[in-house]
């Protein structure tokens, strides 16, 4: 299934003060509902140094949510793995860690040594495991990303690049996975029994309201890029930054764009008039009529302050023919907002209808003579 960030009605592009998005690309999106806030050159293609961890990480966390691993389970590191270098927790070839271990690893010190040997174990090897990553991507909308290794060391690759548009649908494929958080928002850790210390390379755990992750990333061809997630009032943000000059200006520019969507934007739950939902008549039904119920309601986002001004447009069927199926559209809420949309609810059947039979129509023609 492909994914695609829809643009808020209220976003604008390109706004932020030049001086503000000190980066060659940055986007600012809400993981609840995926509307996109801000977007500058956001489809440009970049080197997202470790940032392309984050794809490992959420083959990781899908492989364990699909049995295929556990976090228990031993990982042996091969020869390639430990033949990484840029920042590593100096594995051996031959030692033995836990899925646990060397994904706090990769999460918390962005150790490449870590991160190849993980995707050694889920891929058979690194050629396999990186077409993984690129299945997965094409998967989810990602169509300017192409990865040739599962760190992001760019040094010895020739087409390997995303941007920051992509880098955003990962990110909060990554965020669903609420376990990540367990590893994101810690500062300080370590392995080997206390002998081998993890340092967050997230500057922002310590000094952002609200984080809660995700990933850095630097090499020299890359600048300094950051795809930084937070929380506040329960809704989640994440801001994609690459290549800016200095660590401080990719955090700097990661907090101006979180602080501009917490400031300007907020998360609704909608508000349905039951009684706005008439009945549908079912021609040729076993049951002469349905009334509709709402599908699962979003949550819906909305300029902070405009929540009261919410209106809702109510469009029903008014008749449909059977056999009717559970889940059928029979119509929808369209979400206005300074007359603009920002969401549509569909409502549906909530059960199956089948089509009256012969013998049933005759039936209840002799019921009334």
């Amino acid at each position: 299934m492909l994914f695609v960030l829809p643009v808020n009605a209220y976003a604008d592009d390109n706004k932020a003060k030049d001086n503000e998005i000190k980066a060659k690309s940055a986007i600012l999106i809400c993981l609840d509902t995926g509307d996109v806030l801000f977007k500058y050159n956001e489809k440009e293609h970049l080197s997202p140094a470790s940032v392309t961890k984050i794809m490992t990480i959420l083959l990781v966390l899908e492989a364990i949510d699909n049995h295929q691993i556990k976090l228990e389970d031993k990982v042996k590191a091969s020869p390639n793995a430990v033949s990484m270098g840029g920042s590593q927790i100096w594995l051996e070839a031959g030692e033995i860690m836990t899925v646990d271990e060397l994904l706090k690893a990769v999460v918390i010190a962005s150790a490449n040594d870590a991160c190849t040997a993980l995707g050694e174990f889920i891929g058979g090897s690194s050629t396999g495991f990186v077409k993984m990553m690129n299945d997965r991507a094409k998967e989810l909308g990602c169509n300017d990303t192409n990865f040739e290794n599962c760190n992001g060391l760019d040094d010895t690759v020739s087409n390997h690049y995303s941007c920051a548009y992509d880098l955003a649908l990962i990110t909060r494929e990554v965020m669903k996975h609420k376990i990540i958080e367990n590893y994101t928002t810690v500062w300080l850790d370590s392995l080997r029994n206390g002998t081998t210390e993890l340092n967050n390379t997230n500057k922002m755990i310590n000094s952002y309201e609200g984080i809660t992750g995700l990933k850095t990333g630097t090499t020299s061809n890359a600048g300094f890029c950051v795809a930084a997630t937070a929380r506040r009032d329960n809704m989640n943000l994440a801001a994609v930054v690459l290549g800016s000059e200095t660590s401080e200006e990719r955090f700097e520019t990661a907090a101006i764009l979180l602080d501009k969507g917490f400031s300007e934007y907020e998360i609704i739950k909608p508000t349905i008039d039951k009684s706005k939902l008439t009945t549908v008549k079912v021609a040729g039904g076993v049951f002469k009529e349905v009334k509709p119920i709402a599908e699962h309601a979003e949550n819906f986002l909305v300029k902070r302050g405009n929540s009261e001004k919410i209106e809702y447009k109510y469009t029903v069927t008014s008749k449909i023919n059977a056999p009717v199926l559970k889940g059928e559209k029979l119509g929808k809420i369209t979400l206005l907002s300074e007359n603009k949309k920002i969401g549509e609810i569909k409502l549906v059947s909530p059960n199956d209808i089948s089509k009256i039979s012969q013998n049933a129509i005759l039936k209840d023609i002799l019921i009334k003579i």
